[in-house]
């Protein structure tokens, strides 16, 4: 359920990502909690993205839930409102290529980022 905080804010991760966040789960005995994305001062452009396990949401934090589409599992994401401000509007996707795979960011929020896809500019 979305809070009218939450209605105002968005944040979407793609069907791949959602199942490589549930395939990580597993592999790592995740059966509780949810991704905790953030944002960290660092990194080459300035800001850092952050995502780590959490087992449970802080008072503060907004929770985005989306489905696996291949188990109908849900995965919840959590964020703190100071991330949010540079994470509203942004996409999780999953990226597979020849060079690199992983989580690609596609944020509106980002003026730069660095090549490797994990700093911003903001």
């Amino acid at each position: 359920m979305e809070t009218l905080e939450q209605q105002s804010h968005h944040i979407e991760v793609t069907p791949k990502a959602v199942g490589k966040i549930r395939e990580a789960f597993q592999k790592n005995g995740v059966t509780e909690g949810g991704l905790r994305l953030g944002v960290l001062g660092g990194g080459c452009s300035g800001l850092s993205y952050q995502f780590k396990f959490d087992r449970q949401p802080r008072a503060t934090d907004n929770v985005f839930e989306f489905v696996d589409d291949r188990s109908g599992e849900q995965v919840k994401v959590f964020i703190d409102p100071k991330s949010l401000k540079f994470l509203d509007g942004m996409i999780l996707d999953w990226k597979d290529s020849l060079i690199q795979s992983g989580f690609a960011f596609e944020n509106p929020n980002a003026k730069k980022s660095c090549g490797c896809g994990t700093s911003f500019t903001a």
